[in-house]
């Protein structure tokens, strides 16, 4: 039995390691199939019940490293924090970077993955330089912006339909030390995250808010906004790749959820208390991007109903739904303590459903309370969709096929260069409605 980072599908898969990547795509008698790695996607984009999954966690090894123009090839089942433990000490950081370091190559690929520096740097996708695609009918694919382009662009962003990737070939970020110089700034509105986003743009290559998912009325969108930038002095190496981690104990994830409305509400109160006063200190990379890798297994404080997660991103001339979308939230008590808003640049992928595109998006995760909450986000996506922006697969639930197909114009095209095996329940919902 499989379950998704969401802990909202429970999946009888067929479970497959991949020995080497030379070896292929083993013959199975499954009707469809799909890689896996971490399994870090919230909703079922990562989940084939009833099908055949393949572990490409085995796809662990280190290909090339050219440490002088900071060009990495690894297997697709590298993790990003394992990238960083090779390429930090040569000076060269990960251009993108998600909210965990526990995600493979080949997921960063196949969700496109962003991270606080969109707005300068784009999406993972833009310094994937080729890959290599295996098909289930045997064909073997180098594919980059020039050799078999079409399956270049449907790969990234194309939530592992494609086929098998092996491996990835991508271009690092040079830096002097990984630390940051991170500075907190406590903000009252919505209108003030847009102040302080645009400010912040010119300055700094990291920027992130936390908000308060319970604030309405004229408090609506307050929050803490972080922004950040490499500091330029030595570093010690050994402080800045140690990793120390403690694990929620299974029971808490058979049990009730901590997160409710009560436990929010003071855990927002607190939080905005603890960085009420502007202040700049100097942060670890780790602590700065992935503060949950900290917590193993933190999804089971959401108890054994598991739970939601809803990220969107709208244009910039359309950005004030967001105000509305958090009113909606405030109004419902949904909502939870990891909720994120940040805005996203003009880079744009070469993905062809690639999520990232200009705009502001805003993510956060929803105590599965059932009919209760798929209403709330039935109401979310038709906003979203009026506001002619988009819902991130990776993390999606509820999408509706008419919504998706609203979001990502290429759906036509894309669909033409899905593996004809390959599938998962993310991929059977959306095409059947």
């Amino acid at each position: 039995m499989s379950y998704s980072w969401g802990n909202l599908y429970q999946a009888r898969e067929q479970r497959y390691s991949l020995s080497a990547r030379e070896a292929g795509l083993p013959d199975v008698a499954e009707s469809s199939l799909l890689a896996v790695g971490q399994r870090r996607s919230y909703g079922d984009v990562g989940v084939n019940d009833g099908g055949a999954v393949f572990d490409s966690t085995t796809l662990s090894r280190f290909i090339s490293f050219d440490s002088k123009q900071g060009i990495l090839r690894c297997e697709a089942g590298v993790t990003l924090w394992e990238v960083l433990q090779l390429t930090v000490p040569k000076g060269w950081f990960l251009p993108v970077t998600p909210g965990t370091s526990f995600v493979t190559v080949g997921g960063a690929l196949a969700n496109d993955v962003h991270g606080k520096n969109h707005h300068g740097a784009g999406s993972f996708g833009c310094f994937v330089r080729c890959f290599e695609l295996r098909r289930s009918d045997g064909e073997v694919l180098e594919c980059s912006r020039l050799q078999n382009a079409d399956y270049f662009a449907a790969s990234i962003g194309g939530c592992g339909l494609t086929g098998l990737v092996t491996w990835v070939e991508f271009s690092l970020k040079k830096i002097v030390n990984p630390s940051l110089e991170v500075e907190s700034i406590a903000y009252s509105c919505y209108a003030d995250f847009l102040s302080l986003s645009a400010e912040s743009e010119q300055s700094h290559e990291y920027n992130v808010s936390w908000i308060d998912c319970l604030a309405g009325g004229a408090d609506t969108g307050r929050g803490v906004f972080f922004r950040a930038n490499h500091i330029e002095t030595e570093f010690d190496l050994d402080e800045s790749l140690a990793r120390s981690a403690r694990s929620v104990p299974a029971f808490v994830g058979k049990g009730f959820p901590l997160v409710n409305q009560l436990s929010l509400m003071m855990f927002n109160r607190l939080y905005r208390f603890q960085n009420r006063n502007r202040s700049s200190h100097i942060e670890p990379f780790g602590k700065y991007f992935y503060p949950l890798d900290s917590l193993l297994n933190w999804n089971r404080i959401y108890g054994r109903r598991g739970f939601y997660q809803f990220q969107c991103v709208v244009p910039v001339e359309n950005s004030l739904v967001i105000s509305e979308i958090l009113q909606e939230i405030s109004r419902s008590g949904q909502g939870s303590f990891l909720s994120v808003l940040k805005t996203m640049g003009s880079v744009l992928s070469p993905g062809m459903i690639s999520f990232p595109r200009p705009g502001v998006t805003l993510a956060l995760d929803f105590p599965n309370r059932q009919s209760k909450t798929t209403a709330l986000l039935g109401k979310l996506e038709s906003m979203v969709v009026e506001a002619n922006g988009a819902i991130y697969p990776a993390k999606d639930a509820v999408m509706s096929g008419a919504t998706f197909r609203h979001c990502y114009p290429r759906y036509d095209e894309f669909s033409k260069l899905i593996d004809p095996k390959f599938s998962s329940g993310f991929w059977r919902r959306v095409s059947a409605s």
